[in-house]
Parts: C-alpha cells; structure tokens; sequence
C-alpha cells in the first residue's frame, strides 16, 4: 500500500508533512504528528555535525530514475522551525534519496526488538522504524539505523 494515501500529487510526487535530513548521504524522512519532535530532532542531528538539512515541516517526494528523491517547496528551502526561537536559516542540501523513515511516537509505542518493515513510497520499499524524538539517544538512534541500514544491505533488500 503506498504510503499518505491522499496527500500524492501524481504517481510521481508526493508533498507530506515531515522533515527530511541526510545522514551519512542517506535521506531520512522524520514524521510524526506536530509537536512529535520533527525539527527538534533535526536540530540535534544538524547541530552535532551528522546530517544536513534537506526539508523540515514539508518534504515533496518525487520519483527520480526509479527512486524517491526528497526536496522542500521552493518557500520553504534552507528554513527550519526552532521551537522557542523561531525560523532560523540554515545550510542545507538540495536533494536527497530517501533511504530511511523514521516514525516519532511515545516512549512506550516503541519495541525493545521491532521486526524489520518496510513503506512504499512511489512504488518503492522504504525501510523505516519507530523513535521517540526527545530521548537524548534519538540522534544516536538514528545514525546507527542509517548505519545498520547499509551494513546489513536492508535498504537494498527492501527493492
């Protein structure tokens, strides 16, 4: 089933509400409902060097020689959202392909051992996994799933 049933704009794009990073050269899509601790996340991880901005609040998705690519709208391009502080500039990346989503939901929605799944996102396997943003190991988490992710060949696995 292809994943934000509703929010796709073509079988080639999607815009949805989620903030994408690079981590490593791999796209990761954070999302989570608002308050979830997208852009909090994002900071944590631009600010101690392992990612770069690619889109926060809203990421367009479009298919690209067969795989989700991620950019922000034209509007939105090198902003992010700093709860308490306002829209602050920031470097970012034009592009990245999405290689990882990370679901953010309460502490206790999260498995100890979580069976390995998969999204579709414009017809593609998108492996993805579940996080509570304000843990102080989310960013940890994070890297090391985008690191396990391509040790264990998963992401390709999942094509």
């Amino acid at each position: 089933m292809e994943i934000w049933a509703g929010a796709g704009l073509s079988d080639n794009f999607l815009r949805v509400h989620g903030t994408a990073i690079a981590v490593d050269g791999a796209g990761v899509l954070l999302r989570g409902p608002s308050g979830a601790g997208k852009s909090d996340l994002a900071l944590r991880l631009i600010d101690s060097g392992i990612a770069m901005l690619v889109a926060d609040d809203q990421t367009e998705i479009r298919r690209l020689n067969g795989d989700p690519v991620m950019t922000a709208p034209p509007s939105l391009q090198g902003l992010l959202e700093v709860r308490g502080v306002g829209i602050v500039a920031v470097d970012t990346l034009p592009a990245s392909p999405l290689r990882l989503i990370v679901d953010l939901v309460a502490p206790d929605r999260i498995e100890r051992l979580p069976e390995p799944r998969t999204e579709t996102v414009l017809g593609r396997p998108v492996p993805a996994v579940s996080l509570s943003a304000f843990e102080a190991s989310a960013p940890a988490k994070v890297r090391a799933a985008v690191r396990h992710l391509a040790r264990t060949g998963l992401a390709e696995a999942a094509e």
